[in-house]
């Protein structure tokens, strides 16, 4: 399976720290050595990096490990192919544009039968279910909305989204609009926030440790969601089977789809 790694900041953000662990984990420390990729956004601008290549063999993700590009949200994938061959086409993160707003999305897993299911206006460029999941949900959502919906509305559409793809199988995924990252957890997926008072993280899988107070100010919020924890000495907690997140400047919530006519439930989640 592929890892993912996810950023939600109430101020701009380098993910430097973290990307490092996860670039090593691309054909060195870990298996998933069949390409990466990475989007930062600025605004609703987005800029994207992709290779089909180990990231870390790569001099482009040793670049960005060393850049200290800010963001207050950031998506990151390496992957280990199981559908779709190795190529730039199948490298995630995925973007498309919808009610003038480019979307990133990313995922690992397999979804049995996800192409069966009928596409609206967006059609997946390579041969991966997950890009084949995400213009179907990118499809969806314009055929509900005519035009960007309020985030209370569009956090519950995109739950029950994914609450649809988790019945075809695991559906690990980050999506984001440039305003809200969301995360689906359908194996494995954990999170921390980091905010005032800061402390020392250091690495799993590098010789690497930061203070964090030193690096931030006490109103900086940072949220790190990933596939698996970075870090070998800070709280990170791990999300049930469907559970499906919603963070909006660092402040996580968690929507629980409903069921039988009922409304979505959102609890906003206090930090570790």
């Amino acid at each position: 399976m592929c890892e993912l790694l996810g950023m939600s900041a109430n101020v701009p953000t380098d993910i430097r720290f973290s990307f490092a662990a996860l670039a090593r984990r691309g054909g060195e420390t870990g298996p998933h050595a069949d390409g990466w990729g990475i989007s930062f956004y600025e605004g609703r601008g987005q800029r994207s990096f992709h290779e089909p290549e180990p990231s870390a063999r790569s001099e482009l993700a040793k670049f960005l490990r060393n850049a200290a590009i800010k963001s207050r949200i950031v998506v990151a994938h390496v992957r280990k192919a199981n559908r779709g061959r190795v190529s730039l086409e199948n490298t995630h993160p995925f973007t498309r544009e919808l009610w003038g707003r480019a979307w990133t999305f990313a995922h690992n897993g397999q979804l049995k039968g996800v192409k069966r299911l009928p596409l609206g206006a967006f059609t997946p460029v390579g041969s991966t279910d997950s890009e084949y999941a995400f213009c179907w949900m990118m499809g969806r959502l314009q055929a509900r909305f005519r035009s960007l919906p309020a985030p209370a509305a569009l956090d519950r559409a995109v739950a029950g989204l994914c609450a649809e793809l988790h019945t075809l199988g695991v559906f690990n995924m980050l999506l984001t609009d440039s305003r809200t990252l969301y995360a689906h957890c359908g194996k494995r997926l954990c999170y921390l926030t980091r905010q005032a008072p800061f402390g020392t993280a250091t690495l799993i899988d590098e010789d690497w440790r930061v203070d964090f107070a030193q690096e931030t100010t006490e109103r900086d919020i940072v949220t790190v969601i990933a596939t698996q924890a970075l870090t070998r000495d800070e709280c990170w907690t791990d999300l049930a089977r469907g559970d499906v997140l919603s963070l909006r400047d660092g402040v996580i919530r968690l929507i629980r789809p409903g069921t039988r006519g009922r409304a979505a439930q959102v609890t906003e989640i206090p930090p570790c």
